[in-house]
């Protein structure tokens, strides 16, 4: 059993970030891990925990909550911890908090390049709904990648 903590940035910021790195590989700028962290650090929510094997951060879930819905984000785990039930470990962690915030209904998007994750969701409970999923950039806050 792995120990889920709340994230801290002076212990676990350039763990997070190799983890990513190694994870998701090349990112657009909007999610550069640094960023990534620091804006999510901003919401100051209490909604960021990684897994702990020992000191080594070895999994990472964001979660969000806007009142209405919940949504989970940067569900990663190391390659070498993978298939132990960290994964599982995380997203319910993360449901957990979210439910004791008043959350009814937890959304996620997989990358389409990622699709073969979606039978790890759909044994958590999750499925594939009716929808089309749009985005749009906000130029003006990603800062420009050199």
């Amino acid at each position: 059993m792995n120990l889920i903590s709340q994230y801290s940035n002076r212990l676990h910021r350039q763990a997070v970030i190799a983890l990513w790195q190694a994870t998701f590989g090349d990112m657009a700028g909007h999610n550069e891990p640094g960023l990534a962290i620091d804006k999510k650090l901003q919401m100051a929510d209490g909604l960021f925990f990684v897994a702990l094997a020992g000191d080594a951060v070895v999994g990472t879930v964001l979660a969000g909550y806007d009142g209405h819905r919940g949504w989970l984000y940067s569900v990663a785990v190391d390659p070498q911890h993978q298939r132990q039930g960290i994964g599982v470990q995380l997203i319910e962690h993360a449901e957990h908090a979210l439910a004791e915030r008043g959350c009814m209904k937890i959304n996620l998007q997989i990358i389409s390049a990622n699709a073969q994750v979606s039978a790890f969701y759909e044994s958590l409970g999750y499925s594939i709904e009716p929808r089309i999923s749009m985005g749009k950039r906000v130029a003006a806050n990603i800062p420009a990648s050199g």
